[in-house]
């Protein structure tokens, strides 16, 4: 069986939230789950250091956010990998197309990624997409602009 997770992060990857704030954000997500079963699920996650929020099989194509170009999976692979034994100290990469400077955070995924220190997660949310009036929400709780992730593994 599939594990499937709706995950909120904040866009800038090296911030995380206090205690207040992050439970804020996560009550106001409970409330938007559509039962208790999706609600058991949720968890706040602080990490020392940047991780990849990974969509899991979801993902279908990684694009430069300049050229539009697509990535291949080997690149990324080799770069995420690159920037995790220098402990994430920097996403920046230089993309193999048009040579922009970028962070790795910036990059378009295609189903929605990034990396981050905080997560709000969901095992088994029961729902689909949050909408961008959710998402508003879930910031104006953190106190910053988030993303989600449907993680499907």
């Amino acid at each position: 069986m599939s594990d499937n997770y709706l995950t909120v992060i904040p866009t800038d990857p090296y911030w995380w939230p206090g205690r207040d704030a992050a439970d804020r954000a996560a009550a106001v997500l409970s409330g938007m789950l559509p039962d208790d079963d999706a609600r058991r699920g949720l968890e706040t996650t602080w990490h020392d250091s940047v991780e990849v929020v990974h969509c899991g099989t979801n993902l279908e194509k990684i694009s430069c956010p300049h050229c539009a170009a697509e990535f291949t999976q080997g690149w990324w692979g080799n770069v995420v990998s690159e920037r995790y034994d220098e402990g994430f100290s920097t996403l920046m990469v230089t993309a193999p197309c048009c040579h922009a400077e970028m962070s790795l955070n910036e990059l378009v995924y295609d189903w929605p990624m990034g990396f981050a220190r905080f997560r709000i997660e969901v095992l088994y949310p029961n729902r689909a997409w949050l909408t961008d009036e959710e998402l508003t929400s879930l910031a104006d709780a953190l106190g910053r602009p988030v993303r989600q992730v449907l993680i499907h593994g």
